[in-house]
């Protein structure tokens, strides 16, 4: 089997709760899946909406579950079960919810009120969250396949947690031009998230290169990257090895040494309030990049 033919699937689906009763609207073959988080005490407001009466995007009456607390609520979130290593986006990884936990717990002194732009934005789920602080949140992704029009799908059938504005937009990491678009967008941007993007060399590559560009628009932006280290064995080192991190933090510290003004790259304790459910696992990283 080639590479283009193997299929991968996120751990992600092992625990989660998919809903059998929803319509995916992208693709009749993609699954709905219920990510039950905890609503902080500060986003009030999302509970007060669950307490009433709320439709789907059809105009389908929504019934609350009798088994779920009222400080619960849920993010609705169609993806695919397995895809190609191309198409990894169109699932949901452990590092956007490590990202949505990180948001959910410092958002309001983080995001509020600033513009978000989100690379490499596969579901949307970190968006969507980001969506519920920001003034405005983009969204982005290569436009293949059903990407675009799954992150926008995803937004509406979530659109109760919605506050900010938001667009979805193409953006290739690989592409020497982008649109005049995203261009004007940059120019506002603030905060940048990305999550589960690290996991081929060369897209790793052109992942940085597009920091590069990124951060040398002013105004000056502060960039929260959320990844899981996966390790292998390898016979070379005789021992288990995380390839793909290595190869992302050699790309990174590189770029750092030519930034000016030069970067100022932290790594942060995930420590935070878990309000996703999912393992935490210590593989998983988050790092902060800022001017």
């Amino acid at each position: 089997m080639s590479s283009e033919e193997y299929q991968v699937t996120s751990e992600i689906h092992e625990k989660s709760d998919v809903d059998t009763s929803a319509k995916p609207h992208v693709s009749p073959k993609n699954i709905i899946t219920n990510f039950v988080f905890k609503v902080p005490s500060f986003l009030s407001w999302i509970t007060g909406n669950l307490n009433g009466l709320r439709v789907d995007e059809d105009g389908d009456l929504l019934v609350r579950r009798r088994n779920m607390p009222a400080q619960d609520a849920v993010i609705a979130i169609e993806q695919s079960h397995s895809t190609t290593l191309q198409f990894v986006g169109l699932q949901v990884w452990r590092g956007a919810l490590v990202l949505a936990d990180f948001m959910l717990h410092n958002g309001l002194s983080l995001i509020k009120d600033q513009t978000v732009l989100e690379l490499g934005s596969g579901t949307g789920l970190s968006s969507i969250v980001a969506a519920m602080f920001a003034e405005e949140v983009i969204c982005t992704d290569v436009d293949i396949g059903t990407i675009l029009e799954l992150i926008k799908a995803n937004f509406a059938r979530n659109n109760k947690y919605i506050k900010a504005k938001y667009s979805v937009l193409g953006l290739d990491f690989y592409a020497r031009q982008w649109s005049n678009n995203l261009e004007a967008k940059l120019t506002v941007v603030s905060v940048v998230i990305v999550a589960d993007v690290v996991y081929d060399n060369d897209l790793t590559e052109a992942f940085v290169r597009t920091l590069e560009r990124i951060m040398n628009v002013p105004p000056k932006k502060t960039v929260f990257i959320a990844l899981e280290k996966r390790y292998v064995f390898t016979v070379a080192d005789l021992d288990c090895v995380a390839p793909c991190y290595d190869f992302f933090i050699g790309c990174l510290d590189k770029a750092q040494a030519k930034s000016n003004p030069q970067w100022k790259v932290d790594l942060l304790p995930i420590d935070f309030p878990q309000f996703f459910k999912y393992e935490r696992m210590k593989e998983l990283v988050l790092m902060r990049i800022s001017l």
